[in-house]
């Protein structure tokens, strides 16, 4: 006689996305990762972000403070309840998305593959349109393809988090001064050609204040998963002997 299933039994296992940075440093991308413990993070020329296994597990959270160091400011994505004496600071609402079968995967003619030498060029477009992190060496986590207009850089982007089955469209943006040319939407599908060759599958996030990036996505082909917050820590300094 088969045995019945207890109620956490029949809790959907968590899906990869649901912890995506954890997953590409623990995995695909482990080669650009520091860990301590049960928590991780990116080199930091590379990228900004860290993460912890399990958000539920308080040992995780000990791990992230000696990866860190206390008093150390750093950005997190997702949601959930954080332990005595993590505060958040300055949260962001967003969106994670993901490509269903009609986000359509296509080559531009005008669509360059940028390399180490496009980094500074690549370095000051982000500083104009602040499309999120881009560091010197974001560059090696994918593949970035950009559009010149006279020479110059004016839109690009490109692959950043590889959770196993997975990657991020990242870096999106346009320069203010040639938006409305469908530059934005031409890169995105130009980015997933190359992530659908490999068989993964698209996905991106973006705040939800930016209801006209969203709005393309969606256009696109990209539906909302889930929601999630983008939050600013800073890990606690313990308290010395004798003072508060």
């Amino acid at each position: 006689m088969p045995t019945s299933a207890t109620p956490q039994d029949r809790l959907p296992a968590p899906h990869v996305l649901d912890n995506p940075v954890w997953a590409a440093l623990a995995g695909p991308q482990r080669h650009f990762a520091e860990i301590t413990g049960r928590a991780a993070r990116f080199h930091t020329d590379v990228a900004p972000f860290v993460a912890v296994a399990d958000p539920g597990d308080p040992g995780s959270w000990v791990d992230m403070g000696r990866l860190v160091g206390p008093g150390n400011i750093f950005p997190l994505t997702g949601g959930g309840a954080l332990p005595d004496g993590w505060a958040a600071r300055r949260p962001l609402p967003g969106v994670q998305m993901v490509g269903t079968p009609a986000l359509r995967g296509e080559t531009d003619a005008a669509a360059e593959l940028l390399g180490p030498a496009d980094v500074p060029e690549m370095l000051e477009l982000v500083a104009r349109t602040q499309p999120g992190p881009f560091l010197a060496r974001t560059i090696e986590l994918g593949a970035y393809w950009g559009v010149r207009d006279g020479g110059r850089l004016v839109a690009m982007a490109g692959e950043r988090l590889r959770p196993p089955g997975w990657t991020e469209i990242s870096a999106v943006c346009t320069d203010p001064e040639h938006r409305g040319r469908g530059l934005a939407g031409r890169l995105v599908r130009q980015v997933a050609v190359g992530i659908r060759a490999r068989g993964d599958v698209p996905f991106l996030h973006a705040a939800t204040v930016n209801s006209g990036a969203i709005r393309l996505y969606e256009s696109l082909g990209f539906t909302a998963r889930r929601s999630t917050d983008f939050h600013s820590l800073r890990v606690p300094v313990p308290a010395r002997d004798g003072l508060a």
